[in-house]
């Protein structure tokens, strides 16, 4: 995959949120995922789109 397929604009990372805590998001490049802290998830991105649905999101384990 290309490395700039997966990449998040800054600017549109400052815009999006989370879903369901509407808090903010951390981008993960190594897993090409936004991560959401409080809600302890990691929505997916795929071909250079975030999937900012809860139900394709990933729960983060301790």
């Amino acid at each position: 995959m290309d490395a700039n397929a997966s990449r998040v604009d800054p600017k549109l990372l400052e815009l999006l949120v989370c879903p369901l805590t509407k808090g903010r998001l951390r981008y993960d490049a190594e897993a090409h995922e936004l991560v959401s802290e409080r809600a302890r998830l990691a929505y997916p991105i795929r071909d250079g789109v975030p999937i900012m649905l809860v139900s394709e999101a990933r729960k983060i384990e301790d």
